[in-house]
């Protein structure tokens, strides 16, 4: 019997699907957390502290993932955890993308002192230690969203300015941007409406692995307490919460581990996908 050969055209078809199948569940649990929650995640009950998966609590509520140390459902959490994550990656993704894009395109398009002054800037802050800049932000301005995202901002834009700067220095010698300045277009006409909608396919891509390294980064500032309040439940924090009870309490880091663990998987593979199927040797049916 002979085996079905899966073209690498059609497995980026399905990376795409499921990782975007993955993704659209996680934002859908993240837009529905007040609905779909079964408790308050803020509300606790000492009584129910540590209470197993699938456990009825006296008053009748089953806790499906269990109850941490302070006995606030598990689920409500993980769920509202979420909010926290794709919002602070989405917002980053967009910021990041905005400035990296822009200033790639302008250092690209001019080279010369632009290109070298702003290439220096790029290299400056790629320099930066990561955790370094996040416990210096949090220490002087505080725990907060918003401080939060700036610091993610910082790290992700420089890859999206070496990326974008690469390609309009190829584009900007093609013809039909040597068509544009000979009916007399502005350069920031050349730049926005004729190179930069060229540079998508690779902007996309890098936002969706971004979009993962995002996630991990919140993960990972919340879990070491420099991310946002205590009060608000992310999954880094629900794992730093739980490391103290990993031997008698497994499902207070499992739980959160697994949702930032599909989460990044979706992401990844979706971005795996969407660079698979825009490939330019797959145009001849690779």
């Amino acid at each position: 019997m002979e085996i079905p050969v899966i073209t690498r055209k059609r497995r980026a078809h399905i990376k795409v699907v499921v990782g975007g199948s993955i993704l659209a569940a996680v934002v859908a649990c993240a837009l529905l957390a007040p609905i779909l929650a079964p408790q308050d995640p803020l509300r606790q009950s000492l009584r129910d502290s540590l209470m197993p998966p699938l456990s009825r609590q006296a008053g009748g509520h089953v806790y499906i993932l269990g109850a941490d140390n302070l006995g606030r459902d598990v689920l409500s959490r993980v769920l509202f955890g979420s909010r926290i994550s794709v919002a602070v990656g989405l917002v980053t993704v967009a910021v990041a993308g905005l400035i990296g894009c822009t200033l790639g395109a302008i250092a690209g398009f001019y080279g010369g002192y632009v290109d070298y002054v702003l290439s220096k800037i790029a290299e400056m802050f790629l320099a930066l230690p990561f955790l370094l800049l996040g416990i210096a932000v949090m220490a002087f301005m505080g725990a907060s969203l918003l401080n939060l995202i700036l610091v993610l901002v910082v790290r992700q834009w420089v890859q999206y300015f070496r990326i974008v700067r690469a390609e309009v220095m190829s584009l900007k010698e093609r013809e039909f941007v040597t068509a544009a300045r000979a009916i007399g277009a502005r350069p920031a006409r050349i730049i926005f409406r004729h190179i930069l909608p060229n540079c998508m396919a690779s902007v996309i891509v890098i936002g969706t692995f971004a979009m993962a390294t995002v996630i991990l980064s919140e993960a990972s500032l919340s879990f070491l307490g420099l991310g946002v309040p205590p009060s608000i439940p992310t999954w880094g924090s629900m794992l730093a919460d739980g490391r103290s009870y990993m031997y008698r309490a497994w499902w207070l880091t499992f739980f959160p581990g697994m949702a930032i663990f599909v989460t990044v998987l979706g992401i990844n593979l979706l971005g795996d996908g969407l660079r698979d199927r825009w490939d330019p040797k797959l145009r001849n049916g690779g």
